[in-house]
């Protein structure tokens, strides 16, 4: 029979692991994690409305959220969302995959060779450290005033976050995984890619994401480049007659697409590095 000193000692005892987990996952499903992270974002548009709607923040300083709607679907309607969208989305991602194969190309000869690194590495951190907008007279002396130096601007925006993320991935690759490898017979080529470059994927997928946004910032700059289309044409001319509405909707376009952006890449993540346990948070 059970004495009562062990009903003690059993009531006082901390419950299990399991009990605990079962506890937290059962508290964390009450409430789901799309609705929490949808409270701020809508608190702080309706805040946005009632300053708008009570003159605090008059029309030629910032439009209403319900002006905004109203405004995108007029130009969602007539078509300028789409052209505009597809010109700067096009610019995008043929300035993302100049920069990718460039960075990759440097980084992996400055990576895997000392003579490499020797001869790249230097005047690549030199040039990461001139402002690529500084860049845009001499992009236009070089390639005129059309798509060339958008690209080319969103190209060396692209490139040098991706060049470090990979160099560092690849030299910061555990020396016993590649001693390992050259023990199980693996030659040089089998341990770069099967060791080396899987290793340093998850900060080059870092760099990525990065990228992504940079090439986005990039654009509107690129876009003042005489440019007739396009995201950043859009909002220049709804600056010059103060069509705050527009200007926010453009910024939301570049909102979303680089939301868009991050989510492949987070796709990516999970293809790519499906043989990575990694935290997920509590």
């Amino acid at each position: 029979m059970t004495t009562t000193t062990e009903r003690t000692a059993r009531a006082k005892a901390p419950p299990d692991v399991e009990t605990l987990r079962t506890r937290q996952g059962r508290g964390s499903a009450q409430v789901p994690r799309w609705l929490v992270k949808t409270i701020s974002p809508v608190a702080l548009i309706a805040l946005w409305e009632v300053l708008a709607e009570t003159g605090v923040l008059p029309r030629d300083v910032l439009a209403a959220p319900s002006t905004v709607a109203v405004t995108a679907a007029g130009m969602w309607a007539d078509g300028t969302v789409q052209s505009a969208v597809a010109a700067s989305g096009l610019r995008v991602i043929v300035g993302i995959a100049i920069g990718l194969v460039v960075a990759v190309v440097l980084a992996v000869l400055s990576g895997l060779f000392r003579r490499g690194e020797d001869i790249i590495d230097a005047p690549v951190q030199m040039m990461r450290t001139v402002p690529v907008i500084g860049l845009i007279p001499l992009l236009i002396i070089w390639f005129g005033i059309g798509e060339e130096p958008k690209i080319a601007l969103i190209a060396l925006a692209v490139t040098f976050p991706l060049y470090m993320n990979l160099f560092g991935g690849i030299r910061n690759v555990d020396a016993g995984l590649v001693e390992a490898a050259r023990t199980l017979g693996l030659g040089w080529f089998g341990q770069v890619w099967h060791v080396i470059l899987p290793s340093a994927m998850p900060q080059f997928l870092v760099g990525l994401r990065y990228s992504l946004g940079t090439a986005w910032l990039a654009l509107v700059f690129g876009e003042t480049i005489n440019a007739t289309s396009g995201i950043g044409y859009e909002m220049n001319t709804a600056r010059e007659f103060f069509q705050t509405d527009v200007i926010v909707v453009c910024l939301a376009l570049y909102a979303l697409l680089g939301l868009l952006g991050d989510a492949v890449v987070r796709l990516l993540e999970r293809g790519l590095l499906s043989w990575r346990p990694a935290f997920s948070g509590r």
